[in-house]
C-alpha cells in the first residue's frame, strides 16, 4: 500500500531573523497545506534546506510537523546522508518522533557504488520499521539510483517500498516502471513531469509547487487519477511557466522568494544560499500574477 497517494508537498522551511527554525509560520504552513488538500507532508528535505539544519532541528522540525498533523496527513522525514551512520540515527530518532516514513536520499559527494547504494538503503531498512522512499536526485548528489538497483534494495528489504525519481529522465522511469514487479511505487521529484509520471504508472509527486499551490498540485493528481487525463495535462501545462521560475534559480531559493511574496513570513535562507537576484524574483513576481497567485 502506497505512504500516499497524489501531491506531496516538500516543505519549506521558515526562518526568524536569527535564522533559528520559525516554528509558528510552519504551523500556519502546514494548516494551509492540510486546508489546500495535500495529501502527505515532506519534512527536512531539500526544500526545507536540510543541509544546514543540525541532527537535534531535524527532530525538533519532524516532530512538530507530525503533532500539527495529527495524524490528519501522513508526515514523512527526510534522514538520508552521506553517512550511513548518520542517516541511521536521523531514521531511528526520525520514528521516535512518530513520523509516517522516511524519505531518504543518495549519499551526496562521496557517491557510492551501486553496490554501496543496496547496501546503504537497506542498512537504513534493517534499521526501522517506517516504509522508506529512496530520493533519486543526481544532479544534486551526483550519484544515480539505476533501476535495477532499486530492484534489487526494494527485494531486500520489504520497507523499501518507494522512490522519488528527481532525474528528469523519462526513459529511466519508464525502465524502472518496466521491471519494478509491483515493489516499488514512484513519485516525480520534478514538478514539470508530474503527468508524464503518473502516465507511467506513478503515484503522485513530492512537489515544490505545492508550497505555494497546493489545491492545483493536488487536483493535477486528482483529475489524473479520476480519469480526466485531459483536465490534469490541462493544468500541468498550465503551471509550466511558475514551475520554471520556481527553479530558476537552485530550490528553494525562488520558493521562498514565492512565499514572501504571498505574505507568508517564511523569512531568508541559511548560508551558503542567498536571496534571489532581482531580475529573477521579477520574473517569478510576474510567473505567479499570471498564475492568480499574487
Amino acid at each position: 500500500m502506497a505512504i500516499f497517494t497524489g501531491a506531496g508537498v516538500a516543505l519549506a522551511t521558515p526562518m526568524n531573523d536569527d535564522l533559528s527554525v520559525n516554528f509558528d509560520v510552519m504551523g500556519q504552513l502546514i494548516e494551509k497545506q492540510i486546508a489546500g488538500g495535500t495529501d502527505a507532508l515532506i519534512i527536512c528535505g531539500t526544500t526545507g534546506e536540510s543541509a544546514t539544519m543540525s541532527h537535534d532541528e531535524h527532530i525538533e522540525c519532524i516532530k512538530y510537523a507530525v503533532d500539527k498533523a495529527a495524524k490528519r496527513i501522513p508526515v514523512i522525514a527526510g534522514t538520508g546522508s552521506n553517512s550511513t551512520s548518520e542517516a541511521l540515527s536521523l531514521s531511528k530518532r526520525a520514528e521516535a518522533a512518530g513520523a509516517d516514513g522516511l524519505l531518504c536520499v543518495t549519499p551526496y559527494y562521496n557517491k557510492a557504488t551501486q553496490k554501496g547504494l543496496v547496501k546503504y538503503f537497506t542498512d537504513i531498512a534493517k534499521s526501522v520499521d517506517l516504509p522508506i522512499i529512496m530520493y533519486n536526485v543526481p544532479s544534486r548528489t551526483g550519484c544515480n539510483i539505476l533501476p535495477e538497483t532499486a530492484l534489487m534494495a526494494a527485494k531486500e528489504a520489504d520497507n523499501i517500498v518507494a522512490i522519488k525519481e528527481a532525474t528528469g529522465n523519462i526513459s529511466q522511469v519508464a525502465k524502472l516502471a518496466s521491471i519494478s514487479e509491483g515493489l516499488l511505487d514512484i513519485y516525480s521529484g520534478n514538478d514539470d513531469q508530474i503527468v508524464p509520471l503518473l502516465s507511467l504508472g506513478g503515484k503522485g509527486v513530492i512537489s515544490v509547487l505545492s508550497n505555494v499551490a497546493p489545491k492545483q498540485t493536488h487536483e493535477i493528481c486528482a483529475k489524473y487519477f479520476a480519469g480526466d487525463v485531459e483536465g490534469s495535462r490541462k493544468m500541468q501545462l498550465e503551471a509550466l511557466d511558475l514551475i520554471h521560475a520556481l527553479f530558476c534559480e537552485v530550490n528553494p531559493i525562488p520558493v521562498k522568494a514565492a512565499l514572501n511574496m504571498m505574505g507568508k513570513n517564511v523569512g531568508t535562507l541559511r548560508a551558503p544560499l542567498t536571496e534571489m537576484e532581482e531580475a529573477n524574483k521579477e520574473k517569478l513576481a510576474a510567473a505567479m500574477k499570471a498564475y492568480g497567485l499574487i
